[in-house]
């Protein structure tokens, strides 16, 4: 089984590259800078699947896209989450909040309508972040 990106994932994001365990990719809804990360592994579902080597590439990633979320947002807070309910692939969500965004204090899932970027928008925040991350 090659490793390889759920349609829905890829559907809804856009690639930044890869870090030394899993793909970034940039989550299109601008009310809510969203960075998604995809253990590059094929077949794997929840964290528990990962060796314990694995896991710890995993925490490094989340920890350098964290950084990199907050750094290029200075957001107020960062929501880190693995849900994995209506996309069964490991990935990890990474999220910047801010006290005055549309779901604030609550959870970003089920609160209104993804707002796609605008293209302008998009580009500026791909570069900031691929610079963010090293990513070229």
């Amino acid at each position: 089984m090659n490793f390889s990106i759920d349609q829905r994932l890829a559907a809804e994001s856009f690639p930044l590259g890869e870090l030394s365990l899993c793909e970034v990719l940039l989550y299109d809804d601008s009310r809510f800078p969203w960075l998604v990360l995809v253990p590059q592994k094929a077949g794997l579902v929840e964290i528990i699947d990962l060796s314990d080597q694995e896991r710890t590439a995993l925490m490094d990633d989340i920890t350098d896209a964290s950084r990199a979320l907050k750094e290029v947002t200075n957001c107020h807070k960062l929501n880190v989450a693995a849900l994995g309910n209506q996309v069964r692939q490991l990935h990890i969500h990474v999220i910047a909040r801010f006290e005055n965004d549309p779901a604030w204090a609550g959870p970003v899932w089920g609160k209104g309508t993804r707002v796609p970027y605008e293209e302008k928008a998009h580009d500026k925040l791909m570069k900031k972040l691929k610079a963010a991350l090293n990513l070229g």
